[in-house]
């Protein structure tokens, strides 16, 4: 059993900076890809970003060129930076993983993030 623990959330005003840490319990090389998904107040869940095992990233059209994510095999943790931020960037901020092997990835327990204008 995987266990992801995000942190980093909180209250920023629009044009502000964030970045989200989710520590996991496993080695990241033990991983298909990492990745952090975003659900706002009725919404349906988003992806945001992903990683590959070998370090390739892949955004979402409303976030390229103002988040980045990336990964530290040292620390067992990976990491989404957001710059720019918006309103509509608001909502609860999850990362997962899917180990190889397995079919379900795992996923954190959420951290909020509020943008205010």
């Amino acid at each position: 059993q995987v266990q992801l623990v995000e942190s980093g959330g909180g209250l920023v005003q629009a044009g502000g900076a964030l970045r989200l840490s989710c520590a996991v319990s496993e080695s990241i090389f033990s991983f298909i890809f990492m990745g952090w998904h975003r659900q706002a107040p009725g919404k349906q869940r988003e992806l945001v970003a992903t990683i590959t095992s070998s370090g390739v990233p892949n955004y979402a059209d409303s976030v390229k060129g103002r988040f980045t994510i990336s990964r530290d095999s040292a620390k067992n943790t990976m990491y989404l930076q957001m710059n720019s931020l918006k309103p509509e960037d608001t909502a609860v901020y999850y990362c997962h993983v899917l180990v190889r092997g397995e079919m379900k990835p795992y996923w954190g327990q959420g951290t909020q993030v509020t943008v205010s204008s």
